[in-house]
């Protein structure tokens, strides 16, 4: 059987969104979202990071984080899946209860069912890397050992 999420509101998966209200600590910051530390990295190091920080929302966030008009880190596509690990990593080791949400899913593809991203999802064949599902899945194996 195959998992899958999209909305940050949808029970019980919800929480494997980026967009869910599961804050944590990295890197000596507060971050409210995965999604706002996944939109801020993109500008590490400038006022873009910590502008990115501060949306009140995380789709805001990524409002930010996608804007063409801000100038990406140069090695922002050889670290981006580095940067999605460790902040999955973070969130789901700072809340318990989503922790056994995970854990829950035993050995199960977990999938994000987003016809829109083919990188980060399923993407709209239903074909994309899925990589956030990946992501998790292997948070999921971490956490077990």
């Amino acid at each position: 059987m195959t998992i899958y999420f999209y909305g940050a509101d949808d029970v019980p998966y919800g929480c494997f969104s980026n967009f869910s209200a599961h804050g944590f600590d990295l890197d000596g910051t507060w971050w409210p979202t995965s999604e706002h530390y996944f939109q801020a990295q993109k500008f590490r190091g400038t006022r873009h990071a910590d502008l990115v920080r501060r949306a009140r929302t995380p789709l805001r966030a990524a409002e930010f984080g996608r804007d063409p008009s801000r100038p990406l880190r140069r090695d922002w596509e050889r670290v981006k899946d580095d940067v999605m690990r460790r902040a999955v990593a973070a969130k789901f080791q700072a809340h318990d209860g989503i922790r056994e949400i995970l854990l829950s899913t035993g050995d199960q593809e977990i999938v994000e069912d987003t016809t829109t991203d083919h990188y980060w999802g399923r993407g709209r064949n239903g074909n994309g890397k899925n990589m956030l599902g990946r992501i998790l899945v292997r948070t999921r194996q971490q956490l077990r050992t």
